[in-house]
């Protein structure tokens, strides 16, 4: 009898325990999806208030009609992650980096930010695009916010060696090395009044999944500089092209 207590108390402990941890990566997640909410819902009311200055305009209709759909698709996603649980939904793969950078760089233009962008044709990493396309926003967002509009925000893609690069530099605020080596890549630890502190950790916790790594060149008053790299596909890189989106 004491001997099938005992199992019995031990499956209960071990049960309790998994559930423990089922409800932590829930939370974990859940944080995740409210960061990412937070910045589509910030995306919606800047749209919203260009679509003030601009709602006669057809061009910005299109604009404001495919970043609508962008943000609903978005939205689903996190909401059917969040049921799925923190693992990626498939296996990363190829995906194209040149294709994501002009998306992110097109709807910061769509918001009335300029973005200088770069992307050598062909550039392609092993990932997940819609996750490395949140981390690319991220960091794009986070860039912005570090400069006044006058400030000057540039988005890379390129190959290096063994490793596929995004590169965002700005010319803003910069951040101090204590700050950039104590906090940056920590959970809830952010500068800005109404920031969560979530996207540089989760960033920084995906591209170490995909075997990559994140280096950040800051110094305050003069800017940053953050190169994400991840790993390439076997295949030779071919010449770049460079364009400025208005």
């Amino acid at each position: 009898a004491r001997q099938v207590a005992g199992f019995i108390g031990h499956a209960r402990a071990t049960e309790a325990l998994l559930e423990s941890r089922k409800f932590e990566a829930f939370n974990r997640m859940s944080a995740f999806v409210v960061h990412d909410l937070k910045n589509l819902v910030a995306q919606l009311s800047l749209m919203l208030k260009n679509a003030e200055r601009h709602q006669g305009n057809p061009e910005f209709q299109q604009d404001m009609l495919a970043t609508i759909r962008n943000v609903v698709e978005r939205m689903n996603s996190l909401l059917f992650q969040l049921r799925a649980g923190t693992q990626p939904l498939d296996h990363p793969r190829t995906v194209d980096l040149a294709a994501l950078v002009e998306r992110v760089a097109q709807a910061k233009s769509a918001q009335g930010r300029r973005i200088a962008w770069e992307a050598q044709r062909g550039v392609q990493a092993v990932g997940h695009a819609e996750r490395l396309e949140r981390v690319i926003g991220h960091l794009v967002q986070n860039a912005l916010e570090a400069t006044d509009e006058t400030g000057r925000v540039e988005l890379k893609a390129y190959f290096d060696g063994a490793h596929a690069v995004v590169d965002v530099a700005d010319n803003g605020k910069g951040m101090t090395p204590e700050f950039v080596r104590d906090e940056l890549f920590k959970p809830f630890r952010t500068t800005k009044p109404a920031g969560t502190g979530i996207g540089a950790y989760e960033s920084a916790q995906y591209v170490a999944e995909l075997g990559g790594k994140l280096l950040v060149d800051s110094r305050p008053g003069e800017g940053t500089r953050i190169r994400m790299l991840l790993p390439r596909p076997e295949r030779r890189p071919l010449e770049g092209e460079k364009r400025e989106v208005a």
